[in-house]
């Protein structure tokens, strides 16, 4: 399927992490006007709304669609629809929006992802995060979500060698980009060996993860505007989608190697097909590293390292960002945080502003293409995106 057609248009973004803002109708408040005002685009000409909002227990409150127009009521008569795909939310909401688009049944879209999570203690938000695994095998597993992946990660020990140092190094590498994004939760460079060490500041939170190992709970929302060729034209920027692509897998881990990401590996390089590219060719790459093992074992199903060698795109300096392929300039999700419905349609905005010029701190030189990967549960949504500048 050919996508080129649909641009982003416009974005807004909000700082990530324990925020004032009391729900989700808040939060997309926070957003929309601003997205709606960078696209150049009147309430009155968004003919369709897509929102991604994972909530499971973190609000009482649903229907999470209703809640766009209780914040802007000049959308209150725009068709609304709410997405949920773990997280992976927020690119589903965005692929819907696109979707939507290249079908003709509308010429403008309006994306917008949010979650509050802090409104919960850590212990509860550690239940409903887990509510994303497949819960008849893997919901008794103990330290929630991140228990999960420390099993893949002992896992990967097993089969390869402890990749604790390499984790670290990811870790590492991610805060300290996410010291020049405005947006992110922990602005701060901790440096290698802080996150190589255990400590009281940075426990063991289920092992071989530490806690620099895993991503934040946040609070959090982010909006796009994707508009059709005839309205895109007249827009003040345009960023279009080369290619893009989802892949599923097997919910239970027990069904599939859970160090393969095979899903990760069939979104990515059908989207890479469909470019007419190769990884390589990108000028940067923003993934899912909701915890450290899921950026190594990316790198690996992405094509960049063979299995097992994840490590060597560290070591040779490619995923800097300084090397040929930044990968997580923003960040990622260990430093900018993780409001899981948010995620995607951050990561596509991060990737927007790159390829647009308007990155601020953040911008790398002379980008024209960029990879975007979003993933549900542990790897069984995939979606992966090719995006251009125009």
């Amino acid at each position: 399927m050919s996508t080129g057609a649909t641009s982003i248009i416009g974005w807004e973004h909000s700082v990530f992490g324990k925020l004032e803002h009391p729900d989700t109708a808040s939060l997309m408040g926070s957003v929309v006007p601003g997205a709606l005002k960078h696209a150049a685009v009147a309430p009155e000409e968004v003919d369709g709304i897509f929102v991604g909002v994972y909530n499971n227990g973190f609000s009482t409150q649903d229907f999470q669609a209703g809640l766009v127009s209780m914040a802007v009521p000049a959308l209150a008569e725009v068709p609304a629809t709410r997405l949920e795909n773990a997280c992976a939310t927020g690119s589903a909401a965005l692929y819907a929006a696109l979707d939507f688009v290249e079908s003709g049944r509308g010429k403008v879209a309006l994306v917008v992802g949010a979650e509050k999570m802090t409104g919960v203690t850590s212990t509860r938000a550690g239940e409903i995060l887990l509510s994303g695994c497949y819960g008849p095998e893997e919901a008794a597993v103990e330290s929630g979500f991140a228990g999960v992946f420390a099993g893949i990660a002992a896992a990967y020990a097993d089969r390869y060698g402890d990749p604790s140092e390499t984790l670290a190094r990811i870790a590492a590498k991610n805060h300290h980009n996410g010291v020049t994004n405005p947006y992110a939760q922990m602005r701060k460079d901790l440096g290698f060996d802080f996150c190589n060490t255990v400590s009281e500041k940075n426990p063991m939170v289920a092992p071989p993860l530490r806690r620099t190992d895993c991503s934040l709970i946040s609070d959090g929302a982010a909006a796009l505007v994707v508009a059709a060729p005839d309205v895109a034209r007249s827009a003040p920027r345009r960023v279009g989608f080369r290619a893009r692509a989802q892949a599923n897998d097997f919910m239970a881990l027990s069904k599939r190697d859970p160090l393969e990401f095979a899903g990760v590996r069939r979104a990515w390089s059908a989207a890479i097909e469909q470019a007419g590219i190769t990884t390589l060719e990108l000028d940067l790459l923003e993934t899912h590293d909701c915890f450290t093992i899921a950026e190594l074992l990316q790198y690996e199903a992405l094509g960049l390292a063979d299995r097992g060698q994840g490590h060597r795109v560290l070591d040779e300096g490619l995923v800097s960002p300084e090397g040929k392929l930044p990968v997580n300039r923003s960040g990622g999700l260990k430093s900018k945080g993780h409001p899981i419905g948010a995620t995607g349609v951050s990561m596509h905005a991060i990737a927007a502003m790159q390829l647009a010029g308007e990155a601020g701190g953040m911008q790398l030189e002379a980008v024209e293409l960029a990879g975007v990967f979003n993933m549900g549960g542990s790897a069984v949504a995939n979606y992966a995106s090719i995006l251009e500048a125009w």
